[in-house]
């Protein structure tokens, strides 16, 4: 079957599953997962979609997310949008009913699927929470870009130090600078965007960061530089700017609105972010920068441990999401960021975990063919169906899994100690995947040795920690047994559940214990 036609009858299939175009709301994907805005998750059939092939999982949050992996979303995820558009099309008008129209509108479904929404969400949507999700949502947009420039970045450095093409390295050089030259730009658009106002003011407001022009301006005592406060900077213009334009539209005449808004929107921002916003930005930004050199060199060993053994469980929390701006200021300073080699980590030791649970369990062949099926893309760095489908819901192999990820954040940490240090040109992916995108300070066979070698550590110490702590005896009595059909890869609410075990014991309330699994923007 060829490429397209596959990707289409995923589409195909998952659509009805969902509850057919009526029901779907909005559509979107990030690098793994196709997240769906739906009417009335009551018409969504979990098992059904987790039972398709091309399916590692499905994920409840704000929106409905069905894991597909990456590549793979970003080509089903077209062909899923011209489907619900071929259907809605092609839909026959709702026939009235005797005393009016159908007994469900769309407003009703919408309606059923806002109470639903909100019992789910009740334990997840703290404020703190909420604006970690718009934190990530502003910067997810951007991985693409990171990533493609980040390899065209590690690309030139080698053909600069190789000597060779030397009349192609400088368009190579434009090509990977020019985005990060203007990334607060991107990142005012996507700020405004994001928090309601005008997406443009956003980013005509963070672009006086960037501008060469404000090497002429003096504030606080200092001359300003180009790019200085850099993405923070713009983040904290484009969400005055929000503000400042939502006011202008409460208080200024219609009749005047289009002239006078966005001109005191641009003009109020634009002093505040001038004298104020990149000078704070700035210091904010370099302490970020030192504090981060300083944690690696100092105690970098003990640093790594702690980093690479909590990813996994800030990723559960949603936690994660305040890294990234932190990952981008870093990158936009050093041209890299070093936590991420070492937050990668956690992944090395969830596929240490995964394999060791596949040797534990040799009865059970649900379970060893999902590990069989998710084990290539753990390796890439997207570990959500080895975490939802094999250890998460097995529980004490989560803990080893972690245990995994600190010995192997340790190993990497230790070398940034010692003065070899390991970073990534870019956020997003991890495992095997990051290893084009790494640099350092001592050579790129140097970085990835050092990363390399952690990743076999994490692999080694999650495999050694599950296989040997992993399982008491009551888990291994009810798990290593003969089990049809395949355990579930995510529960649809409140932690993921599998259902090749129900008489798994229940907490004090009665139900499953879980945990929030939270939108990422990156596999882990």
């Amino acid at each position: 079957m060829a490429t397209e036609d596959k990707n289409r009858a995923t589409a195909a299939a998952i659509l009805p599953l969902v509850g057919g175009a009526a029901n779907v709301a909005s559509i979107a994907h990030c690098m793994t997962r196709l997240r769906l805005g739906l009417h009335d998750r009551s018409l969504v059939d979990d098992e059904a979609l987790k039972a398709l092939p091309a399916v590692m999982g499905v994920v409840e949050d704000d929106t409905y997310q069905i894991v597909l992996g990456p590549g793979t979303v970003a080509r089903v995820t077209p062909e899923f949008e011209q489907l619900v558009e071929e259907e809605r099309e092609t839909a026959p008008a709702p026939a009235p009913g005797p005393g009016g129209p159908a007994a469900t509108s769309s407003d009703d479904l919408a309606a059923q699927g806002a109470a639903i929404k909100a019992q789910q969400k009740t334990k997840n949507a703290t404020p703190f929470k909420l604006f970690l999700r718009r934190i990530a949502n502003i910067f997810v947009p951007l991985i693409p870009a990171l990533i493609g420039c980040g390899i065209i970045a590690g690309l030139n450095g080698l053909l600069v130090n190789l000597e060779w093409l030397p009349a192609v390295t400088p368009a190579l050089a434009a090509m990977a600078s020019g985005f990060m030259a203007l990334i607060a730009m991107f990142v005012g658009y996507n700020t405004a965007k994001e928090f309601g106002g005008t997406p443009i003011l956003g980013g005509a407001v963070a672009a006086i960061i960037v501008f060469p022009g404000v090497a002429n301006i003096d504030a606080f005592g200092q001359t300003l530089s180009p790019g200085q406060g850099g993405v923070l900077g713009a983040l904290g213009a484009a969400v005055l700017a929000v503000y400042v334009e939502k006011w202008c539209r409460r208080w200024v005449p219609e009749a005047l609105d289009v002239l006078v808004t966005p001109t005191l929107t641009v003009l109020i921002s634009g002093l505040v972010t001038i004298f104020g916003l990149m000078y704070v930005a700035g210091e904010i930004s370099s302490a970020i920068g030192t504090f981060a050199d300083w944690l690696l060199s100092n105690g970098g060993a003990g640093a790594g441990f702690v980093l690479g053994g909590l990813f996994l469980p800030l990723v559960m929390l949603g936690l994660h999401q305040a890294l990234i701006p932190i990952h981008t200021t870093l990158i936009e300073q050093q041209g890299y960021t070093v936590l991420l080699p070492i937050l990668a980590m956690a992944g090395a030791g969830q596929v240490g975990a995964a394999m060791a649970v596949y040797f534990r369990l040799p009865r059970n062949e649900s379970i060893r063919r999902t590990i069989k099926s998710a084990l290539p893309a753990g390796l890439l760095g997207v570990g959500e169906p080895l975490i939802y489908g094999v250890s998460l819901p097995l529980g004490r192999p989560f803990i080893t899994a972690c245990v995994g990820g600190a010995f192997g954040g340790g190993f990497v940490g230790l070398f940034n100690q010692l003065g070899d240090t390991v970073g990534s040109t870019a956020i997003g992916p991890s495992g095997w995947a990051l290893f084009p995108l790494l640099d350092g300070n001592h050579g790129l066979g140097s970085t990835i040795a050092i990363y390399g070698g952690g990743l076999l550590v994490g692999y080694v110490a999650g495999f050694l920690a599950t296989y040997f702590f992993g399982f008491g005896k009551d888990l291994l009595a009810e798990f290593n047994v003969s089990q049809e059909p395949a355990p579930s890869t995510v529960a649809a609410t409140g932690g993921p559940t599998p259902t090749t075990a129900p008489n798994r014991p229940t907490g004090p309330d009665g139900t499953d214990p879980g945990t929030d699994p939270a939108k990422a923007p990156a596999g882990v």
